[in-house]
């Protein structure tokens, strides 16, 4: 389009032209990620966790990695885990992976209305989770199911939240996936695009004027970058040097428009720290040691008052956005195997195997443990209900909770709402 030789009617001026972003495939498209430039895992050093921002400029623009191509650990970021914990790890990983399985099929048998899997994402959050103190608060997106399943929240508690059924614990109120859990500090899961950021800058400056010794990690897609909460978010964090961590999520498609909508062909989002006076890092999300160290060195510097991070994790979603999305509709069919960061289960797995600490036998016991685990937390879920089978929380509690003292309009509805059921079920209606 810039070549064209077109001029404004009336005057020798070029005429003005829009660009508009394009991803580089399209269903049945060939795909060949050769632009993707991926350094060597000893390619950069780990720089001192105290560090000014203006001392990182090379990073937002660079991959952190620890795992090569021979399934070894290398370079300084290497965060040298025991066997053990990176056992611990894979298992947590494994069990993600089975939960989401599950719950798809759940969603496609009609137990529940939605659902959204994290495949191929699961270090971003389970990787991450473990670089972070328990008592961490976290404020996540929807694709972060890991986190709680990695602080060891109860899996019945979960699908009872997706089935909204009468021992969800929220009472129905939220979208299914959009947990909440105070006990595991985990902070309400909110529909709305990048919300959670400017709340955890707020909750981690809170937690610095009580001289506390938590901080605070937010998770947000990178389409959500977009959104001017999460520009607020930065300001703020920057400003006030507060204790907190920004994991940016770059799985390539926010819903079905490409992450060249909000800004990756012009640069890469861990770039966005430099213009705020933030550290900045961009990680091989698929890499789970990588997301780790990183994690940790974010962690460490929030935990000595050396000020936000800001950390682009650059993966791959691995499925839709949601059950109520089709990326053969948007993308190729291919991306998926062709993505050149691999999936981060096997990458981690090939690792343990490669040091001599696992096998192929270990883990396929591994995932049928997990899938009989999953399998029997639902069995016990459904006792208290699926979809549209009634089994959900009084109707009146629907207007409770919200104000201390109900307002009349709210009394005038729930009255209202009473007499309808009365005339309609006439014998009584099961609550």
């Amino acid at each position: 389009m810039a070549d064209k030789a077109a001029t404004t009617p009336g005057s020798n001026r070029p005429s003005l032209e829009l660009h508009v972003p394009e991803p580089k495939f399209r269903p049945g498209d060939a795909v060949d990620f050769g632009h993707i430039a991926i350094p060597s895992a000893e390619g950069q050093k780990r720089p001192d966790e105290a560090s000014e921002p203006r001392d990182l400029s090379e990073y937002p623009y660079g991959l952190v990695r620890v795992l090569g191509d021979d399934d070894r650990a290398h370079g300084e970021w290497d965060p040298k885990l025991d066997p053990e914990t990176l056992r611990t790890m894979l298992r947590n990983m494994a069990l993600v992976r089975a939960f989401d399985e599950r719950m798809f099929r759940g969603q496609r048998q009609g137990k529940t209305s939605f659902y959204m899997k994290c495949t191929g994402e699961e270090a971003t959050s389970v990787a991450a989770a473990m670089a972070l103190a328990s008592d961490d608060m976290v404020f996540p997106s929807y694709r972060q199911q890991g986190i709680l399943i990695t602080r060891g929240y109860d899996l019945v508690e979960m699908i009872n939240q997706i089935y909204s059924n009468k021992g969800d614990k929220l009472l129905g109120r939220q979208l299914p996936i959009m947990y909440s859990s105070r006990e595991h500090s985990f902070f309400s899961i909110s529909g709305n695009l990048a919300t959670q950021t400017p709340q955890a800058v707020g909750w981690a400056m809170a937690s610095a004027i009580k001289r506390d010794s938590r901080i605070a990690a937010t998770w947000v897609g990178e389409g959500s970058t977009a959104e001017g909460d999460f520009h607020s978010a930065c300001t703020f964090a920057t400003v006030y040097n507060a204790p907190v961590i920004l994991n940016v999520i770059n799985n390539q498609w926010a819903i079905s428009s490409f992450s060249g909508f909000a800004g990756a062909e012009r640069t890469t989002f861990a770039a966005r720290a430099l213009g705020y006076g933030l550290a900045g890092l961009r990680v091989d999300g698929n890499d789970a040691l990588a997301v780790y160290a990183a994690q940790a060195w974010a962690a460490n510097r929030a935990r000595a008052n050396g000020g936000p991070t800001l950390i682009e994790y650059f993966t791959y979603r691995a499925e839709g956005h949601s059950t109520s999305d089709d990326p053969s509709g948007y993308r190729s069919a291919t991306e998926r195997e062709e993505w050149p960061l691999g999936d981060p289960i096997n990458r981690l797995k090939k690792h343990l195997i490669a040091i001599g600490e696992w096998d192929e036998e270990r883990q396929a016991e591994m995932d049928r443990e997990a899938a009989e685990r999953v399998k029997a937390a639902t069995k016990e879920a459904e006792k208290n209900g699926i979809l549209g089978h009634g089994m959900h929380h009084p109707f009146r509690t629907m207007f409770q909770d919200v104000y201390e003292e109900l307002p009349w309009h709210l009394k005038e509805q729930a009255e209202q709402a009473r007499h309808e059921r009365e005339v309609k079920w006439p014998e009584g209606k099961p609550e």
